[in-house]
């Protein structure tokens, strides 16, 4: 059984935090999920890295962003990309106070890991021998068309931007579960690619079901506006690797392959038929990527250094 335990931000805010494997791990590799999901998204991933890395050399860590899953909610004004970067930064000094990190985002959890090592560069370069990108992007929006033709994108963009700032004001409710599940089909054609298990989608719907109204609403802004292209040129000596579905219709393969340029080195792994949901549609090939950066960081000398730098040191 994972371990189970709360970070407290400086705000205020608790986030809820699982972990497998020692605390004194060579290795941590942080597994952040993406926006209005939670922490459960990774089972697949948090039980092959378990089996496949034994003998304590790693420890894995899931934790659900504010206001996300079991975590509580926040105010407004923090419902933003650059707080989620400096949480990030406090979780790495509470559950990893020393040692090697890799970083595994998953859609905003990857624009996270971006703004993260934009806004805390030397503890990001302190702390951080691995990346694994998985569906997400470095340019916001800029190729999100959702399966359909630029004309009715951004239609559904002006909708879906107008309905966010409705639901940012609805505080820490919930939407209805009968809702949601009326909705999921919506939520199939949009999140998943030409296969999909019947529990995947009552997984995500539950993690739905517990983000609050104002996370739902409250992050749109700053994911769509984010760019972090430049950010990415600088960490390009790490091992990473970038996978993508090519029925993803919120972070199209455009989008890996832009983060594929920026780091060079990149392993970029386009998934036929899969969507948006790539650790439950592909958990193979997502677990093969993360096992991969791993085994290079164990293999390599560890870096020289004492700890953790300070969050916000740097900033």
């Amino acid at each position: 059984m994972p371990e189970r335990f709360e970070v407290g931000l400086p705000d205020g805010v608790r986030l809820h935090v699982e972990a497998a494997g020692p605390a004194d791990a060579q290795v941590t590799a942080i597994l952040l999920h993406g926006w209005t999901l939670d922490g459960r998204a990774w089972h697949r991933q948090v039980e092959a890295l378990t089996a496949a890395l034994a003998g304590g050399a790693v420890r894995v860590v899931t934790y659900d962003a504010r206001g996300h899953g079991r975590s509580s909610c926040m105010a407004l004004p923090t419902a933003t990309l650059a707080q989620l970067g400096d949480d990030l930064a406090t979780v790495i000094d509470t559950v990893a106070p020393a040692g090697r990190v890799v970083l595994v985002g998953h859609s905003m959890g990857g624009m996270t890991i971006m703004e993260y090592a934009h806004r805390h560069p030397a503890h990001f370069a302190a702390r951080t021998a691995g990346l694994v990108f998985i569906s997400t992007t470095a340019e916001g929006h800029t190729h999100t068309v959702y399966g359909l033709s630029p004309r009715i994108a951004r239609l559904i963009r002006l909708a879906e931007t107008t309905g966010a700032g409705v639901l940012a004001r609805c505080g820490s409710w919930r939407a209805p579960r009968a809702l949601l599940r009326a909705l999921q089909p919506s939520i199939r054609w949009m999140l998943f690619g030409d296969r999909c298990e019947p529990a995947d989608i009552r997984l995500v719907t539950s993690a739905v079901a517990r983000a609050s109204l104002r996370s739902i609403g409250g992050f749109r802004a700053s994911i769509g506006a984010q760019h972090r292209l430049d950010t990415l040129a600088a960490l390009a000596h790490l091992p990473a690797a970038a996978l993508v579905g090519d029925r993803d219709r919120l972070t199209p393969p455009p989008c890996a392959e832009s983060i594929a340029a920026a780091l060079p080195a990149t392993e970029l792994t386009v998934c036929p038929g899969a969507g948006h949901m790539l650790m439950m549609e592909r958990p193979d090939e997502v677990n093969a990527a993360l096992t991969g950066v791993l085994r290079r960081v164990l293999a390599e000398a560890p870096p020289r250094v004492g700890g953790a730098t300070p969050a916000g040191a740097d900033a």
